[in-house]
């Protein structure tokens, strides 16, 4: 079961796409983060959501956070990945321990091998103030991140 709003974020320690490490705490005090589970680099479906956030990052940018995707493809995987798609925003790597930090956040899927599509927006103090998953294969839309950017703004 997924993380409800108004808990604390769980902190990680993971690599991104250029192998330098990356801990949620990193932006506690600084910015809000948009931390957004993905299943899988490449796949015709994360890419396209992953395009519209790069189409649109001056939504999360002009309202101070952080845009951040996180899949148990490899490092390098996200860097080819982020390089072909000219992706500018931070990817990181749950590939080992594999799917930990999926799991703590309760959106791994065991039978799959990889994280649900959910995305949790956390405030600068690290609490999740909103959230919001997709059923597997189904794309979030751009506009279910601007009513989370704007239920953040208010809390």
């Amino acid at each position: 079961m997924a993380l409800e709003n108004d808990t604390q974020a769980p902190d990680f320690e993971l690599p991104d796409q250029f192998g330098q490490t990356v801990r949620l705490s990193d932006f506690r005090g600084r910015s809000a983060v948009a931390l957004v589970f993905f299943p899988l680099a490449f796949s015709g479906t994360c890419t396209g959501e992953l395009c519209e956030l790069r189409d649109n990052l001056e939504l999360f940018q002009a309202e101070g956070v952080e845009l951040v995707g996180v899949s148990v493809d490899s490092k390098y995987t996200l860097r080819a990945w982020a390089e072909q798609e000219n992706y500018r925003f931070t990817l990181l790597s749950d590939f080992w321990p594999h799917g930990d930090t999926a799991k703590q956040y309760g959106v791994f899927l065991e039978e799959k091998g990889f994280a649900n599509r959910a995305t949790f927006l956390i405030d600068a103090s690290g609490i999740i103030r909103e959230s919001f998953i997709t059923a597997p294969g189904e794309a979030r839309t751009l506009e279910a991140y601007r009513i989370a950017i704007e239920e953040l703004k208010a809390a």
